[in-house]
């Protein structure tokens, strides 16, 4: 028997675990780069031109990607779950213009989600599980390069962004809504600080002079911080989805 046929199910399974994280790794680290370089190109492209400082406030709502993960032997079984509602986001943003098509920005980013946690085991007799309700927040600070796609003084101006920054999670209890047995209940409160990749797209639409109103879609990946408090715990990472509309003005 091959060295490859002597290993157990479990074995097998954590190289596929294994393979799908550094897969993942890899993935985002090429979209960044990619990003990355459109920016750089686009910064050395773009003919320098009057330097404008702007500020907004922008609205919406967020989605956070879900997660499961079961595990099943031959005299057990476990399963955990969170599903997470959508919910309102906010985000004051300020940055300047350097050219018509590059611009620098920072933003502070808040949302509010409320999450639907279960889990349970089976096995040696026993039967444990519970479902509860938690809400959850994330603030997020952010630093982004921004490339537009036409000048400023077009009404209608695309863009493409990309940033980086940090996430403080939090998330707390609210209701214990079904227990079975003695099960290991994540902490009443718990909070996670974690570093982001933020990777927005948008446009802003002239209403003046100095103000445009802005639509963006933003996509910010992390670590899982609820996923390890889960047994057993999740495998993917954590994913807020915002689509944000607001006001945006030029000094």
């Amino acid at each position: 028997m091959s060295k490859i046929e002597k290993k157990s199910p479990s074995e097998k399974c954590k190289r596929t675990e294994y393979g799908q994280i550094s897969w993942l790794g890899r993935f985002q680290a090429q979209r960044f780069l990619w990003i990355s370089a459109i920016l750089a190109i686009s910064w050395q492209a773009s003919p320098l031109a009057h330097a404008q400082l702007y500020a907004g406030v922008l609205g919406g709502v967020a989605s956070l990607s879900g997660d499961a993960r079961s595990h099943v032997t031959s005299g057990s079984l476990q399963f955990s779950s969170y599903d997470p509602a959508n919910g309102g986001a906010f985000s004051f943003l300020a940055g300047r213009h350097f050219s018509d098509y590059f611009s620098a920005q920072g933003s502070y980013i808040w949302n509010q989600n409320d999450l639907r946690v279960a889990a349970g085991n089976s096995g040696s007799g026993t039967q444990e599980g519970y479902q509860e309700t938690r809400a959850s927040s994330q603030q997020i600070l952010i630093g982004n390069m921004l490339v537009y796609f036409r000048a400023r003084t077009s009404r209608l101006r695309p863009y493409l962004s990309v940033g980086t920054g940090f996430m403080h999670f939090a998330s707390t209890q609210e209701n214990l809504q079904q227990i079975l047995g003695a099960p290991v209940l994540p902490p009443r409160h718990f909070s996670s600080n974690q570093i982001v990749l933020n990777v927005p797209v948008g446009m802003d639409v002239a209403l003046g002079k100095s103000w445009a109103f802005r639509y963006t879609f933003s996509e910010t990946i992390s670590k899982n911080p609820i996923d390890t408090r889960l047994s057993p715990p999740g495998q993917h990472s954590f994913k807020n989805f915002q689509n944000l509309f607001g006001f945006v003005r030029r000094f």
